[in-house]
């Protein structure tokens, strides 16, 4: 039986790994992590969105840094909307489109997983 650490997306694992007696290796992990959320979905065309209808998600996880927009501010597609901190390294999370911000969906500090919704653009 070996032990092994691995880390996935930032998420550490503790596993077990042994040998059956048919010689395939089965693991058995000690500690599991939270789930990752699935990437956000693909954007609908302009004409179908509703109010606050396109979404800035996070691209990692990590702790909100700084949220250097408002409600309300227009930006251009790549503008910086939000920025995270993930490893010691700030993160830009940036507009996917022309828009308007909706609505801004965390605080400062707030931890945040990839994949996550952190604001709105309309």
């Amino acid at each position: 039986m070996k032990s092994y650490t691995i880390t996935v997306n930032g998420n550490v694992y503790d596993v077990t790994v042994e040998e059956n007696t048919t010689g395939a290796v089965a693991a058995a992990p000690r500690k599991t992590a939270a789930p990752v959320a699935p990437k956000a979905a693909p954007v609908a065309p302009k004409a179908a969105l509703a109010a606050g209808g396109i979404k800035v998600a996070a691209g990692a996880a990590g702790k909100v840094f700084q949220i250097p927009t408002s409600v309300g501010q227009a930006v251009k597609k790549g503008d910086t909307v939000i920025i995270i901190e993930a490893m010691k390294m700030e993160i830009p999370v940036v507009a996917p489109e022309d828009g308007t911000v909706a609505s801004i969906d965390v605080a400062v500090g707030d931890a945040v997983e990839a994949g996550a919704v952190l604001a709105t653009l309309n």
